[in-house]
């Protein structure tokens, strides 16, 4: 399961259409939605969205970040004009803001802007999941920092395979106005976050008032793996980048790859001057072996996190090498010291190694003197249909271009060769 974060305005939206739909029509989920981004018109914006000049307003930035109201960047009550004025003013600006992790700075260019609507309680409501059950959280305390009141939430775990319309709520939830009508919603709102295969869901604060759910704020993540499964349920949907995390030339120009095949290639950079390379083939494996060099210590020296998989051609994976290498032999390191290029993997079900390899070895072969430069040290694990091939390839390639470059087969462990590099970084 790949979680990905969504705008506020997608999870709205996508709930808009499923709670009228899972209640029967019992309850209902405002749908008056409208963002802007930086090629919206603002001046046309009314026409597309009448009902803008019909209510107040609330608007707030809408790119994964929360604690918008403490970092003084949410508009309540206004009317249009003020409304386009105060998007105006902060779109494409450049902010710092401070949440749980600590500082972020990046540049302003998506807002949600939704009706003001007047509201006595607001409640907490989470729906979180691991691997054995999702856990409903509900606190008649929102609207604050909720870690600082947890001792008044109610957590209800539910078991995967459980129908999510008869869940227990009631019994468990605190006295509260219009109690079994928030039972009721919520479990339509588990239905909701199952079925449209939600991995996070929260909403701090959420009003109810006569029959009418009232999200003041949500934070939403889904299993991008069941985008081909959900394409009718979500809609057009977009994964944005984290808030202070812009895409690089070398990340977008991965991603052009990847639109290009049905294998999988995904590069992010962490950090251009760290001394140790992922070149991984799988998903799951990308992730033990920057699991491995975080806990061996190295996480500061971690330069880059991504995968390739689903057999890419050797072209692709020629490109993808390319681009990797690149970012990697740019400069030297500062102090002399080697840099590690790990090209690992589990044992492949039906990717070509030593297909994959061959667009690894020209890219390999074509930057052999800017490797050269930078002390690189190449450790090779996989396995899979022809990897002896694919071993004996790379290993013969070492010895014609005279770069470090160790050879390991299934016999090893996966994530063995990162302890080898990173034992002989220690010396």
């Amino acid at each position: 399961m790949a979680q990905k974060g969504i705008r506020e305005y997608d999870a709205k939206r996508m709930l808009a259409r499923a709670v009228g739909e899972y209640s029967g029509g019992r309850f209902r989920f405002d749908d008056r939605l409208a963002l802007v981004g930086p090629g919206t018109n603002l001046d046309t914006l009314d026409k597309e969205h009448p009902w803008l000049t019909a209510t107040r307003l609330v608007v707030k930035p809408d790119q994964l970040f929360g604690k918008r109201g403490k970092n003084n960047l949410l508009l309540l009550d206004a009317d249009l004009k003020a409304a386009k004025a105060w998007i105006a003013e902060r779109m494409g600006k450049e902010v710092t803001v401070e949440g749980a992790g600590g500082k972020t700075t990046g540049a302003l260019t998506h807002f949600l802007i939704e009706p003001f609507v007047p509201h006595d309680a607001e409640y907490y409501l989470a729906f979180t999941s691991s691997r054995e059950v999702d856990t409903i959280h509900f606190s008649p305390r929102g609207g604050v920092d909720i870690e600082s009141v947890w001792d008044t939430v109610v957590s209800v775990d539910v078991p995967v395979l459980a129908d999510p319309m008869k869940v227990e709520i009631l019994s468990k939830l605190p006295d509260i106005p219009e109690k079994e009508d928030v039972a009721a919603f919520i479990r339509t709102l588990y239905r909701t976050y199952v079925d449209y295969h939600f991995t996070y869901l929260e909403f701090n604060p959420i009003a109810f008032s006569r029959g009418r759910l009232l999200p003041l704020d949500t934070v939403a993540r889904l299993d991008d793996t069941a985008a081909f499964q959900c394409a009718d349920k979500w809609g057009p949907i977009e994964f944005p980048r984290p808030f202070g995390r812009p895409m690089t030339k070398e990340e977008a120009y991965v991603e052009s790859l990847d639109a290009k095949t049905g294998a999988s290639l995904k590069l992010t950079l962490l950090n251009p001057d760290g001394r140790v390379w992922l070149l991984v083939a799988g998903g799951g494996a990308s992730v033990i072996y920057a699991d491995t060099v975080v806990d061996l210590g190295f996480g500061s020296e971690l330069a880059n996190y991504g995968e390739y998989s689903g057999d890419p051609s050797t072209e692709l994976t020629y490109e993808y090498t390319k681009t990797l290498l690149d970012l990697m032999t740019r400069k030297p390191d500062p102090q002399g010291r080697p840099k590690y290029l790990l090209i690992g993997g589990g044992i492949a079900n039906f990717t070509d190694v030593a297909k994959t390899f061959t667009g690894i070895i020209q890219a390999l072969d074509e930057y052999k003197d800017k490797l050269k430069k930078n002390r690189v040290k190449i450790y090779v694990r996989r396995g899979g249909p022809n990897y002896k091939e694919g071993l004996e390839n790379m290993r013969r390639l070492g010895e014609r271009i005279g770069v470090p470059l160790e050879v390991y087969g299934p016999e090893t462990h996966m994530t063995r060769i990162v302890s080898l590099a990173l034992e002989e970084a220690q010396r």
